[in-house]
């Protein structure tokens, strides 16, 4: 089974990843499964570019085809200070329950009208299997809890409400999560593209398709 690069550090993101690719053909392995020491930051000012920043420099270190992602939270009423940014809100070393107390106060006296917000995720493809870079990309609508809730999940997951199931992300099971989420419906996408690239690696493996291939 070929072996896919997951570039990140994060090891509930990577465990995510597992749930949803399973079965997809693909062997997923972390960074540190291999060996490998790959820097998560983020010097883009959009998600596509630190996605791609991140899929390309682990392809070059691995040698495999790559996956990484680059996600944030997008709240209408603080236009400018998250999205590409969000983990970087605060500056690194902020905590998340620094950011939730900083983003609840911001907002606070909101209606719920005024309090939207979404999750966005950008996935690059890239590897030696690919000409250039692949992208996929998915989000999800909800609103900024009024306070943290939940305990699943990672990052801002406690504070992003989806009102049609009254819970926050961090309050959903993880297959709850992964029918629904941002980073959920950019797979969907990738999936048709490491689909092809799989049927592209038969076709070459088989002289008989080859030559068709290549009209001999």
């Amino acid at each position: 089974m070929p072996r896919l690069l997951i570039a990140t550090n994060n090891q509930g993101k990577f465990r995510e990843y597992r749930q949803l690719l399973e079965n997809c053909g693909w062997e997923l392995k972390s960074p540190s499964e291999l060996g490998l020491s790959l820097s998560d930051e983020e010097v883009g000012e959009t998600y596509e570019a630190n996605a791609k920043i991140k899929a390309l420099n682990g392809a070059a270190a691995s040698g495999l085809l790559t996956l990484a992602d680059d996600s944030g939270l997008e709240i209408d009423a603080l236009p400018s200070e998250l999205g590409p940014r969000a983990a970087r809100f605060l500056g690194r070393k902020a905590s998340y329950l620094e950011r939730f107390r900083v983003i609840l106060k911001r907002l606070e006296g909101l209606s719920a009208a005024k309090r939207t917000a979404r999750f966005r995720c950008v996935i690059a493809l890239a590897g030696p299997q690919l000409q250039e870079v692949r992208f996929a990309e998915g989000s999800v609508e909800g609103i900024i809890a009024q306070e943290p809730r939940g305990e699943g999940g990672f990052g801002y997951d406690p504070i992003f409400h989806l009102p049609e199931l009254d819970k926050t992300m961090a309050e959903l099971s993880a297959a709850e999560k992964n029918a629904i989420s941002h980073r959920a419906s950019a797979v969907a996408s990738a999936k048709h593209i490491l689909k092809e690239l799989l049927n592209d690696r038969k076709r070459m493996s088989d002289p008989t398709d080859a030559a068709a291939a290549s009209g001999l």
